[in-house]
C-alpha cells in the first residue's frame, strides 16, 4: 500500500465527493497499472456494476449497480475525533472567514464587526468545558492517540457522531469509553460493522442512558450481543435498520424506558410479545413497520394484560391497522396514557374523522392523548354517550336488556365491543326512545296526521291533515283558523294527556320538538293564547285525567277536547 492508504484500507468507509462509500477491494485491476479502490455506494445509483469487471469478480455488492473502482486520491478516509470537533468548535475559524482585525471579519467585499466573537471563540475553544459536543458530518473515522479524548474533553456528556465514517463498534467504543460520564450516544447514519460474538466486546458504557442507531444496518441479535455494553440504558432508537424480533431480550435492556423500531418491517405483531416484558418499557414507536393486528392472549376482554406493564406512550402511525379488534386489544393495556395511529386504513373507515377519534377514545378508556392532542373530560364523555347510543340497537339484538337479570349480550358482540357493559354501569342502559334510527330525510317522514272534528256536529265528517313536523304552532293557528272560522277568543277547552305541558312555551317552536303526548294539548293552549285577547289566566281550562286501559303504558292516547274541536294524534 502507499503511504496515502492506510493498511486496514478493505472494510474502511469513505467520502468521495459528498458520496458515502465502504471500500471492498484494493489493488490493480487490469489491464490498467497502479492501485484502485472498489467500493460499493451507499447510494447504489452512484455505482456501474456489482464489483465485476471484464468477467472478473473482485468484490461484491448488495445491488447490481451499487460498485465503483476509484484511484486512492479520490477517497477521504477521515480524520480522528479531536481534530473533528476542534475543526468545529472555532479552533480553525480561519478556514470558513477572513480575519481583517481581531473585532472584524471580511466575508467577500463587507467587512463585519464581531461583537463578542472572541469571547465566544474562547469558551468553545476551552474543550476541557465542552459538555455537548456534535460532529455530525465532519468524517470522524477513529479515536486518534490513546487517551487524548479523556484528557482534552473530561466533561463531555453528549455526543453527536452521526453521519460519519466509523466503520465498526469497536471503533466507537475507541471513542466512547474515554468518555467517563457519556449518557448520549448518537452513532445514526453511519454503516458499521457490529461485533459477531460477545468476546470482541470489551467496553461497557456504565452510564450511558441514550443511544441512537439508525440506520446503521444493525439487527436484532447484534442489539441483544452489546446489549451487556449498556447496563443503564433508558432510550434506544433503532429506526430503519430491517429489524426483525426474533429473540426475547433476557438480562439485558431491562432498564430501557423508550424503544423506537420505526421503519423496520415487523409485519407480524406477535413479534412484539417478544419484548412485551421488558419491565420498564414506557414508550414503543411502531410507525411504518407494516403492523396490522396485535393480540395479548393472557387476558380476554375487560381484563388488563400482563405485557408491557408499564407502557404509557404508543405510536403505530403510517401502518395497516384497519380492523377495530386492534383498537380493542389496546385497551387491555395497563397503563396506556397516549396514542398515535394516523395514516392507517382504520382512520378511513368513517366519513367523519372526529367519528373515528371519538371511537378510539370511548374505546381505551384510560387514554388521555389521542394523536398528540389531549382529551379532556367533556369530549371522553360525549364520545362514550354516543358510542353507546350508537350501538345500542346492536346491542338489544344480541340480547342486551335493561333489565339486569335479562342483559345476556352473546360473545360476538362482546368481542366487537368490550366496553359496552361497563359504558352502560357508568351513564345507565340506553333506553328504546334514544335508539330509534332517525328517517331518511323525505318529506313523507317528516309528516304528522291530525284528525280534526267538531263534538256538537257528529254529522260533520272529521278533517284529517298531515303537517309538516318542522310547522311552528303560530302557522298552525293559522290553518285552524282558515279551516274552522272560529275566533280564538270564542274557544273553550278541556283536554287530556299523560301530563301537563306548560302553556308558556314560545310560540315560534316547531312541531318535530314536541313529544308525542304533549303536542296536541301545547297546540290547544297555543290557540287559546294568541287568538284571544284575554290573558290565558281568565279561561276556564279542565284537565281530565282517565282511568288507566289496558295498553301497556297505562295512558290513553293522546286526545284534546274543545266545544268545537277535537285533535287526535295518531
Amino acid at each position: 500500500m502507499t503511504s496515502s492508504v492506510p493498511s486496514d484500507v478493505v472494510g474502511r468507509r469513505i467520502l468521495c465527493d459528498t458520496e458515502y462509500a465502504t471500500v471492498r477491494y484494493a489493488g490493480s485491476v487490469p489491464p490498467t497499472t497502479g492501485l484502485w479502490l472498489g467500493v460499493e455506494w451507499d447510494n447504489p445509483q452512484r455505482g456501474k456494476h456489482n464489483g465485476n469487471h471484464e468477467g472478473v469478480q473482485y468484490f461484491k455488492c448488495d445491488h447490481p449497480t451499487g460498485g465503483s473502482f476509484i484511484r486512492p486520491n479520490k477517497a477521504n478516509f477521515g480524520v480522528d475525533f479531536l481534530i473533528a470537533v476542534k475543526n468545529r468548535y472555532g479552533l480553525n475559524v480561519e478556514q470558513d472567514v477572513e480575519r481583517e482585525t481581531e473585532n472584524a471579519l471580511v466575508i467577500g467585499k463587507k467587512t463585519v464587526e464581531l461583537v463578542g466573537f472572541d469571547s465566544v471563540i474562547e469558551q468553545q475553544s476551552q474543550l476541557n468545558k465542552l459538555v455537548d459536543i456534535s460532529v455530525r458530518e465532519c468524517a470522524v473515522s477513529h479515536a486518534g492517540q490513546k487517551e487524548e479524548i479523556s484528557r482534552t474533553c473530561p466533561n463531555i456528556r453528549s455526543i453527536n457522531l452521526s453521519k460519519n465514517l466509523l466503520p465498526s463498534w469497536e471503533k466507537v467504543t475507541d471513542i466512547a469509553c474515554q468518555v467517563q460520564n457519556l449518557e448520549s450516544l448518537d452513532l445514526s447514519e453511519n454503516k458499521i460493522k457490529f461485533p459477531s460474538d460477545s468476546a470482541s466486546i470489551t467496553c461497557t458504557l456504565s452510564k450511558l442512558r441514550v443511544l441512537a442507531l439508525n440506520r446503521t444496518g444493525i439487527t436484532w441479535a447484534e442489539v441483544l450481543l452489546c446489549a451487556p455494553g449498556w447496563p443503564a440504558l433508558e432510550e434506544l432508537y433503532l429506526a430503519s435498520n430491517d429489524i426483525t424480533v426474533l429473540e426475547r431480550p433476557i438480562n439485558v435492556l431491562q432498564t430501557l424506558k423508550l424503544l423506537d423500531l420505526s421503519n423496520n418491517q415487523l409485519i407480524d405483531g406477535s413479534q412484539l410479545h417478544l419484548i412485551a416484558y421488558l419491565p420498564r418499557l414506557e414508550q414503543l414507536i411502531l410507525s411504518n413497520t407494516g403492523i396490522s393486528s396485535i393480540h395479548f392472549p393472557d387476558v380476554g376482554f375487560g381484563c388488563k394484560t400482563k405485557m408491557f406493564p408499564l407502557l404509557q406512550r404508543l405510536v403505530v402511525d403510517d401502518n395497516k391497522i384497519l380492523q377495530w379488534s386492534f383498537i380493542n386489544e389496546l385497551d387491555k393495556l395497563q397503563c396506556l396514557q397516549s396514542l398515535h395511529c394516523q395514516n392507517n386504513p382504520l382512520m378511513g373507515t368513517e366519513k367523519n374523522p372526529e367519528t373515528v377519534r371519538q371511537l378510539i377514545i370511548a374505546k381505551i378508556g384510560q387514554l388521555k392523548f389521542l394523536n398528540k392532542s389531549e382529551i379532556f373530560p367533556d369530549e371522553r364523555k360525549g364520545a362514550e354517550l354516543d358510542y353507546r347510543k350508537m350501538f345500542g340497537n346492536d346491542w338489544i339484538m344480541a340480547g342486551g336488556n335493561q333489565n339486569p337479570d335479562k342483559n345476556r349480550p352473546n360473545e360476538e358482540f362482546l368481542a366487537a365491543h368490550p366496553r359496552y357493559q361497563l359504558l352502560c354501569l357508568k351513564y345507565g342502559a340506553p333506553e328504546e326512545g334514544e335508539l330509534k334510527r332517525q328517517q331518511p330525510f323525505i318529506l313523507k317522514n317528516q309528516l304528522l296526521t291530525l284528525t280534526i272534528k267538531c263534538p256538537d256536529k257528529p254529522d260533520q265528517k272529521p278533517i284529517e291533515k298531515k303537517l309538516p313536523d318542522s310547522m311552528t304552532i303560530q302557522k298552525v293557528k293559522g290553518l285552524l283558523y282558515r279551516l274552522l272560522k272560529i275566533p280564538g277568543s270564542e274557544l273553550k277547552l278541556s283536554y287530556e294527556s299523560s301530563k301537563v305541558f306548560n302553556p308558556r312555551q314560545r310560540k315560534k317552536r316547531a312541531l318535530a320538538l314536541f313529544s308525542k303526548k304533549t303536542i296536541i294539548s301545547y297546540l290547544l293552549f297555543c290557540l287559546v293564547q294568541f287568538y284571544s285577547d284575554i290573558p290565558l289566566e281568565s279561561h276556564t281550562i279542565s284537565i281530565i285525567e282517565y282511568p288507566k286501559t289496558g295498553n301497556d303504558n297505562g295512558v290513553k292516547d293522546s286526545e284534546v277536547h274543545t266545544d268545537n274541536v277535537v285533535f287526535r294524534k295518531h
